[in-house]
């Protein structure tokens, strides 16, 4: 088969789907994967094709605006009149991707257009995501929000899909007629059904040992587990590295990847100090800005970034902003979590990390204290309890191979479009 993977954010939204490529491609079929032309290398890498989407809307988390909308500030309607073209631009670049023909499209619900562009060349699409935002269940709520309300209370927050796709349908359907000549979708279908009523197939790549499977999903919604990228192993530490983790215990992890926000300088000052507190050594990675400090103590060490799977290999803990991915990575490499949300999904990660016992309560970006800081370093480092919890987990999901899943799945719906995937 020759398919398509359409996938746009940040890197935790284009990483599972290189993985799923990578495995597509081992079983005998054509993959392009079309991403931010930021990714292009980190495709290309693992022997992919690559068609590059237009990257604005990341360049856009860099500016001021961008910066306050992570923190619940600024314009909103402002910052909207900036993003639609963008959009725009965006569709545009995901339309000319799939001219080459594809037999099937796998494409992140970000990126507005997959199931339209599927529809038009008359091929099967599956949405997917590394959470479990867009199928309603009564489990639990939209991971928007940490709190859950309970039976169809939780149902009914899914709802909310609706409305953060409810300022974009009218450019949709306007891009639907104009250029791929289709008429508008039938008023009241949501993101879940094709316009011939039928529903769209969702894989979540991620696994049930920290979301289990709602009751309530039909079998067109699976979970297949995490899809992980094979290592590399060609990472070289630089050797200032190699002699800080070689001079002391394991320090912990604290990054806030992509994640930028405001006064990094702070919070980098806020971190050391509670390490200092905690007794713990730190790595500290800056990221794209997420944390900075031009003075570090010897206890801490800065990095700009590393591969996570072998970074975790060397650290007792790993503090982060909740990304799906960086959560992925750290269950996988069996180790205590403290997650630091911005925004969107990474509290309820924060949440189920918590929940699971291999993580402390997480704090959230606007909360974050020295005192707070110090309290969960200590706990992450030295519960033996937590530690144990921990690695078992990360033997567990490293037992599972959610590519491997995901591609059998893949290609029996591309067999029969009408024969459901089974459930796992």
């Amino acid at each position: 088969m020759n398919i398509l993977l359409l996938t746009v954010g940040s890197r935790g939204d284009i990483q599972p789907f290189v993985a799923l490529g990578h495995g597509l491609r081992a079983a005998g079929h054509q993959v392009t994967v079309a991403a931010p032309a930021l990714f292009e290398n980190f495709v290309r890498e693992y022997g992919l094709r690559f068609a590059p989407l237009n990257d604005d809307l990341l360049k856009l988390k860099d500016t001021a605006a961008g910066k306050d909308a992570l923190e619940g500030k600024g314009n909103k309607l402002a910052l909207m009149k900036q993003v639609k073209p963008m959009l725009g631009r965006l569709m545009q670049d995901e339309w000319k991707a799939a001219q080459d023909g594809p037999d099937l499209i796998v494409y992140h619900p970000k990126t507005l257009v997959g199931l339209h562009i599927a529809e038009k060349l008359g091929v099967p699409a599956i949405m997917s995501i590394p959470l479990p935002l867009m199928t309603p269940t009564s489990a639990f709520p939209i991971p928007l929000i940490t709190a859950s309300l309970g039976g169809w209370f939780n149902r009914l927050t899914y709802l909310a899909n609706s409305l953060i796709y409810m300022p974009y349908n009218g450019m949709i359907n306007a891009w639907r007629q104009e250029t791929l000549g289709l008429p508008k979708r039938p008023r009241g279908l949501d993101e879940l059904t094709h316009s011939d009523g039928s529903p769209v197939p969702v894989l979540y790549s991620y696994s049930q040992r920290i979301v289990p499977r709602p009751a309530d999903w039909l079998a067109h919604v699976q979970a297949t587990g995490y899809w992980f990228l094979p290592p590399q192993n060609t990472y070289t530490p630089p050797l200032a590295l190699q002699r800080f983790l070689e001079n002391g215990k394991p320090p912990i992890y604290i990054g806030f990847g992509s994640m930028t926000g405001n006064d990094p300088q702070g919070k980098a000052r806020k971190v050391i100090e509670a390490l200092s507190q905690a007794g713990q050594r730190g790595l500290i990675a800056s990221g794209w800005g997420g944390l900075h400090a031009s003075d570090v103590p010897d206890h801490c060490f800065m990095i700009e970034e590393a591969p996570h799977d072998w970074l975790f290999e060397h650290v007792t803990a790993a503090v982060h902003h909740g990304g799906a991915g960086t959560t992925a990575a750290a269950l996988r490499a069996g180790k205590p979590q403290l997650i630091c949300p911005f925004m969107g999904d990474q509290g309820f990660w924060g949440q189920r990390v918590y929940q699971a016992g291999v993580g402390a309560k997480p704090i959230p970006q606007g909360h974050l204290s020295v005192e707070r800081l110090t309290a969960a370093f200590t706990s992450i480092a030295t519960d033996a309890d937590m530690q144990h919890r921990a690695t078992h987990m990360g033997e567990a999901i490293r037992a599972e191979d959610g590519v491997k899943t995901a591609v059998a799945l893949i290609e029996r719906l591309a067999l029969s479009t009408s024969t459901p995937m089974p459930v796992h």
